[in-house]
């Protein structure tokens, strides 16, 4: 269900991001369940008669951010979140539609905040709600058939960063080194110098 305001987005699990915010009618944040195998790559696309708005988003550059981010012109336009529920995954999902937090009120590092309204789409909530249904219907239908392979291979062709230097925070400790590859198990996979480092959860900073 479509949300009326988060000033707080939660990203990985204990850390406030507060790069997702949502006024009223601003920005979706939804909720969808999927049985507990299933990791889609969500990616919004326009309906079937695109509006000029759509067209002027999808033809923004773009980029997914590991493990959970979606940018826009280099900024944070959307997050998604996992959380088991008993025998389900519970998938929160929140986009900067219209509205986004002031520079000063994000993380040091953290990648400044965007909207798809900068982009030129002008798009109510409820149209961006159908359209996400729809795409993550047909991604969980993909991912049934094929296994997550072939989901892999369009996430890694949209990858902020692959081959570049990159940092990844866990509850830990940090890790920088050259960003290889997602494994087939979603691991992020960082080339040191004591070689390549598979990491399950992180927060990555540029």
């Amino acid at each position: 269900p479509a949300n009326g305001r988060d000033a707080g987005g939660q990203g990985a699990p204990g850390n406030r991001n507060p790069a997702i915010y949502s006024p009223v009618s601003s920005s979706p944040l939804s909720a969808l369940c999927a049985s507990p195998d299933s990791w889609p790559c969500l990616r919004a696309s326009p309906p079937s008669t695109p509006s000029p708005s759509w067209s002027a988003m999808r033809h923004a550059p773009s980029a997914l951010k590991w493990p959970n981010d979606v940018l826009l012109r280099g900024g944070k336009v959307a997050g998604i979140l996992l959380e088991s529920v008993g025998d389900h995954l519970a998938i929160g999902i929140g986009v900067n539609l219209a509205h986004a937090p002031e520079a000063g009120t994000l993380e040091a590092r953290a990648l400044p905040a965007v909207t798809l309204r900068e982009a030129g789409a002008n798009v109510t909530a409820e149209d961006f709600l159908n359209v996400l249904a729809q795409e993550y219907a047909g991604l969980e239908d993909q991912f049934t058939t094929y296994g997550f392979a072939t989901i892999r291979s369009a996430w890694l062709a949209h990858a902020a960063r692959l081959g570049e230097v990159i940092t990844a925070r866990t509850m830990r400790d940090e890790i920088t080194g050259v960003f290889e590859d997602v494994d087939s198990a979603g691991n992020l996979i960082l080339r040191t110098r004591n070689g390549a480092v598979p990491i399950t959860a992180a927060d990555v900073f540029f």
